[in-house]
């Protein structure tokens, strides 16, 4: 008879899985990660029946872990600029926080690996200000794939500002709102004119 699984090796196994793909990549073996989290290998496939399966669970553990750490519940009441301006501070603060994390997460959204299913929950943990990206068009790009442009952008300016700001903490504030008004710049132009 198989043993009850246990959630503190699940999260150890999520915690470890983070920590190594951070380092290695999306090909960090899973010897490795259960190595890490202490763990015999087939104990991780107990809990993860592939390793596909361990990246779209690592990618929802950490979505959900960055979504509770929001400072500001979204006040619709609020001009859309800072409501987006506070979520981007949120989202930086937590890749600073938690650069791994972040990592992890940024390599596995621009790969193939995440399933629609746990791309639409972390969807879902955007709440009110998914709306404001599903409004985002580019010339040339259809809807979807402009979103999933914007998402990439967004990202990439994200990593370098979270990479500069742990290098230099004394400018941290500076590159938060530098990088949002480069992201913001045009996507607020196109949100802003959509909604009106």
């Amino acid at each position: 008879m198989a043993r009850p699984r246990s959630e503190d090796k699940q999260i150890a196994l999520l915690e470890a899985a983070t920590e190594v793909i951070a380092e290695l990549g999306l090909g960090a073996p899973t010897a490795l990660i259960a190595k890490r989290a202490g763990v015999a290998e087939g104990t991780l496939f107990r809990y993860f029946a592939t390793k596909d399966v361990l990246l779209n669970e690592v990618y929802l553990y950490q979505c959900r872990k960055a979504h509770s750490c929001s400072g500001q519940p979204w006040d619709p009441a609020l001009p859309l600029e800072t409501r987006m301006r506070r979520l981007w501070n949120d989202w930086i603060d937590w890749g600073i926080a938690n650069p791994g994390a972040f990592s992890a997460m940024a390599q596995l959204e621009v790969s193939d690996k995440l399933t629609p299913e746990a791309e639409s929950e972390a969807w879902q943990l955007c709440g009110d200000s998914q709306q404001v990206f599903e409004t985002i068009r580019y010339d040339g790009l259809p809807g979807a794939l402009s979103g999933e442009f914007f998402n990439a952008v967004s990202t990439a300016i994200a990593q370098a500002t979270i990479h500069f700001a742990i290098e230099h903490p004394q400018h941290a504030d500076a590159c938060k709102r530098t990088a949002f008004d480069i992201t913001w710049g045009q996507v607020g132009k196109e949100a802003e004119t959509v909604r009106k």
